[in-house]
């Protein structure tokens, strides 16, 4: 196949795609297809040196990036145009946050015909969006922690703290990788979290927060891989810990109960199935000190980098990386014929 890998883009998790997508070209390129790798923020920039080190990749430094970003996200329309151009049969999404999770570059992919791996843009717009997915989970059974949305910073004063009680979280409504993720222990911490959060999304949830276990359930297809629990070196699964080698442990399979596990997973597809969700995606919960599980987030376009938790996850199951990604290829290929 002629697959070109989206990747960069101009999202707050710019960095963490171009690893994702140089590690997803190199494999697609060992399990034989021709590969292209476009960095979105500059249209139709192709990426050659796949082993180059990050910071020869970023070619605009953050303050000046951030600035630009609203020209530079025009440029999205020039790299669809170029795939249709070069005629790629497919192409393999490697962006993480911003237009490249939240269902926009789905549906120009889906305007211009052009087959593409992972969710479609309904279900990934729901799925970036926290607290419409909690309401769904919920109507499904699915648990989740209590949480109140906050829609500017006027509305700390919601009754969060008799509702949530400390700690609880501020984030984000519509962000990944923990970006703008703050653990609230007290009063004096809320506005500072709360206005911290606003920097990166319209919306921020203030979310109960669960003592107890970090899991993670990765879908493949409609299956759920071995169950991984994660031990973070700062307590919390935060951007540092999340990307940097030796930042945190991993067990896989999570030594948990049959039942336990057997609930995760049962949870996990439910979640999946009730965005819509497709190819692959992971699921997050947290499991309090009694093994109940609460359902964080469904990211419909997790990690792929050397650190990232689905290619453990598969790992654990006697699929190598190129396997892996070999394997969302044929599946986006398939359900496009």
């Amino acid at each position: 196949m002629k697959v070109a890998v989206l990747l960069g883009g101009t999202s707050a998790e710019r960095d963490v795609s171009l690893v994702s997508g140089l590690a997803i070209s190199k494999a697609l390129a060992e399990a034989g297809h021709q590969v292209t790798a476009v960095d979105c923020a500059f249209g139709d920039q192709v990426i050659n040196d796949w082993d180059a080190e990050i910071n020869d990749i970023i070619l605009v430094e953050h303050s000046d990036f951030e600035s630009k970003k609203q020209e530079l996200d025009r440029n999205i329309l020039r790299t669809v145009q170029f795939l249709l151009e070069k005629q790629i049969n497919i192409a393999f999404i490697a962006l993480h946050g911003g237009y490249g999770e939240n269902g926009q570059i789905q549906a120009l992919l889906e305007l211009m015909k052009i087959p593409y791996t992972g969710s479609n843009s309904l279900a990934s717009g729901i799925g970036m969006n926290k607290h419409i997915s909690k309401i769904l989970f919920q109507k499904q059974g699915i648990p989740v922690p209590e949480w109140v949305k906050l829609d500017g910073p006027q509305d700390i004063n919601k009754g969060i703290i008799s509702k949530l009680g400390y700690p609880l979280v501020i984030k984000p409504n519509d962000q990944g990788s923990t970006v703008g993720l703050t653990i609230v222990q007290e009063k004096d911490q809320i506005q500072p979290a709360v206005e911290r959060a606003f920097q990166f999304s319209e919306a921020v949830l203030a979310e109960k927060y669960i003592p107890g276990k970090e899991v993670t359930v990765s879908i493949l297809g409609d299956q759920a891989l071995p169950i991984i629990e994660i031990i973070p070196e700062h307590g919390i699964y935060d951007y540092e810990c999340k990307y940097q080698k030796g930042k945190s442990q991993y067990i896989v399979p999570a030594g948990l109960s049959e039942k336990t596990a057997l609930d995760l997973q049962n949870y996990a597809v439910q979640a999946y199935k009730t965005l819509g969700c497709r190819h692959y995606a992971r699921v997050d919960f947290r499991l309090s000190p009694q093994d109940r599980p609460f359902c964080l987030e469904v990211n419909t376009l997790p990690g792929m980098t050397p650190t990232s938790l689905v290619p453990k996850a598969a790992k654990a199951v006697g699929i190598g990386f190129p396997e892996l990604v070999d394997r969302i290829v044929s599946m986006a290929i398939t359900k496009n014929a």
